[in-house]
């Protein structure tokens, strides 16, 4: 029985997969569960503003109840079955606010479910709400006019990152103990990064889309899971993962997902890179990145200074991204573009000023950056990079404009780290990788071969092993 704050904290920073099978087990309630996350909520949300709609506390209640009922019959639950989840606010859910961060759809109640939603409901989760996103996910740094900032655990004056921000925030100071998250240029990765906590991007159609405006042109976004730890995000990808007819890029073949995540990592050639060819990168995420290359060589690892320069890439990215948001805004953009944030309404503009032949050449020099991916790992079995270039940044900036003495043009340049490896569709982890002077969080990007899922979540399990740092709580957190 949860009797006080302590054992609330205590309850909710335990993982997901500790909670399922205590559930499983009678051991707790899914009731106690969702009471403790509930005030969990209550207590941290209104500083950091991770939960931007939350179902009635009733209806999350009598759902608990019914998962307990189940167990006392000795019905077979669903892996999830009694974890609260809150589902990023670009996805659809069926009679819950769907928003996207945008006053363009302030009052939206969608009469469906996302794919990735279907199969977190069917797998037994109580879906308790919606986490903030930047308006249409545009932009690693969340805030919109709808349900204002995210605030970073760690440091309530610096920002969560984006567009999974709310996810992020909210893992992190144990809202919740799992999340859904997105990831187009970074979102999955980024806040991850920022907030000390795990975010996965799969491969192109490991985890299909559905609806989805264009399913075949210039796919770049996936849906992804987000945990405080490899092994959960695992559970979630496991339940998110596997073909579906209604996404026709959806992958046929499947990794072995009930493998270990433990492997032998002596002698695997790890593909070392701070920069991707040149990108700027403060001085303290190339100060943490580069201390962290020890848990590897202590894995027996074989760390290789990697050469590899993708940063013309970045234009690839750009076109595509434009001309995705171009076309996902059309059906309102003429009449509602002046309720938009004027970086995307810019996006949206370059996205309609662009020609057939411009797609082309970016899918053109898209396929050019595969293939040489395709080269690179054939002498190695994983590329390591920082996850971000920055070290989480003070909230009142809306974007980066200089990195060291580089000067940034656009919103997003300053995540290009990221951007450029979604551009390849290759799968990549974020996982926390030390802390700044600061005391924020800096996180590095574990990079596997095409369609090696399950291989970049065994690496990110064992280096999490050997360093520790995922468990380390806000300080604010502590302090109750």
């Amino acid at each position: 029985m949860i009797q006080s704050k302590s054992d609330v904290q205590n309850l909710c920073f335990l993982s997901a997969n500790d909670l399922a099978r205590q559930i499983r087990r009678s051991e707790i309630s899914a009731h106690e569960v969702a009471e403790a996350h509930l005030s969990q909520i209550e207590e941290f949300n209104p500083a950091i503003n991770a939960i931007c709609t939350l179902v009635p506390r009733q209806d999350i209640l009598a759902k608990a109840d019914l998962v307990d009922k189940q167990v006392a019959r000795g019905e077979d639950i669903g892996p999830l079955a009694g974890l609260p989840i809150a589902i990023k606010d670009l996805a659809m859910t069926k009679d819950i606010r769907t928003t996207q961060g945008s006053r363009v759809f302030e009052h939206y109640i969608p009469d469906f479910d996302s794919l990735h939603v279907e199969r977190i409901k069917k797998a037994g989760a109580i879906i308790i709400g919606k986490t903030n996103t930047p308006e249409f996910g545009a932009g690693s740094h969340t805030f919109n006019e709808l349900f204002g900032m995210t605030h970073n655990p760690y440091d309530l004056a610096r920002s969560a990152g984006g567009s999974s921000g709310g996810a992020a925030a909210a893992l992190a100071s144990g809202m919740l103990p799992i999340a859904d998250g997105s990831d187009l240029g970074g979102s999955l990765r980024n806040p991850a990064s920022f907030c000390n906590v795990v975010g996965f991007r799969p491969s192109l159609g490991r985890i299909p889309s559905f609806p989805k405006v264009n399913a075949w042109q210039g796919r770049l976004g996936v849906e992804g899971p987000m945990a405080r730890n490899v092994e959960d995000c695992a559970s979630l990808f496991r339940v998110m993962a596997g073909p579906d007819i209604r996404d026709p890029i959806s992958l046929r073949f499947e990794n072995d997902l009930s493998a270990e995540l433990k492997i032998q990592t002596k002698g695997l050639k790890i593909g070392w890179s701070l920069d991707l060819g040149g990108l700027p990168i403060e001085p303290v995420v190339a100060e943490v990145f580069n201390a962290a290359s020890i848990h590897f060589e202590s894995l027996g690892c074989i760390l290789d200074d990697t050469v590899l320069d993708i940063r013309e890439s970045m234009d690839v990215f750009k076109v595509i991204r434009a001309s995705n948001y171009a076309e996902s805004t059309r059906g309102f953009f003429s009449e509602k573009k002046h309720l938009l944030k004027s970086t995307l309404v810019k996006n949206i503009e370059l996205g309609y000023s662009l020609t057939g032949m411009d797609i082309t050449l970016a899918d053109k020099h898209r396929t050019q950056l595969y293939q040489r991916m395709l080269k690179y790992f054939e002498s190695h079995d994983f590329l390591v990079v920082p996850t971000a270039q920055v070290e989480p940044f003070p909230c009142e900036l809306e974007w980066i404009k200089r990195i060291n003495d580089v000067v940034l043009t656009d919103y997003i340049d300053w995540m290009s780290i990221c951007c450029l490896i979604s551009v390849t569709g290759l799968p990549a982890i974020s996982v926390p990788c030390g802390f700044s002077d600061n005391n924020m969080p800096i996180g590095l990007q574990i990079i596997g071969p095409p369609g090696q899922d399950w291989s970049v979540l065994q690496m990110a399990k064992m280096f999490e092993m050997a360093t520790g740092f995922g468990k380390h709580r806000p300080p604010s957190l502590l302090s109750h």
